[in-house]
């Protein structure tokens, strides 16, 4: 099995950011730049790269408390898939997302980390220009 996580610092209150990251049926607007559409139906969430590619993950929990989403990619090249995204506040204005994806096979790394990252830098971006004061 393969394991990849990513982190990214935002200057920006986590309470804000998990609002963003919470709304699972709106990631395309979250990762623009990564993700093209998505569409939920109950909890599987059909989601488009800007590369063509498509995946189906089932939501598998969003948790408040821990400012946490939970989700699997069900259809796909994994035997198994199990990933989470969590805000960690750092100070009332700062925050990081940790981004962990496990899965199998483990030689689809060289697909799943460059995606991860790519959706990190996204994410940031587009959160800070966002939920900047003034944005």
């Amino acid at each position: 099995m393969a394991s990849v996580q990513r982190e990214a610092a935002l200057a920006l209150p986590a309470p804000k950011v998990w609002a963003a990251l919470r709304e699972v049926s709106q990631p395309h607007r979250l990762f623009a730049g990564v993700l093209t559409a998505s569409r939920l139906e109950g909890d599987v969430r059909t989601v488009t790269f800007a590369n063509g590619m498509i995946a189906k993950e089932r939501i598998i929990d969003v948790d408040d408390a821990r400012m946490r989403v939970a989700y699997s990619v069900i259809e796909g090249p994994f035997t198994y898939h199990g990933a989470s995204m969590q805000v960690v506040a750092n100070g009332p204005a700062a925050c990081r997302v940790i981004w962990i994806t496990d899965f199998l096979p483990g030689d689809l790394e060289s697909l799943v980390a460059p995606l991860m990252e790519a959706g990190c830098w996204a994410m940031k971006r587009n959160l800070e220009v966002a939920l900047a004061p003034g944005g």
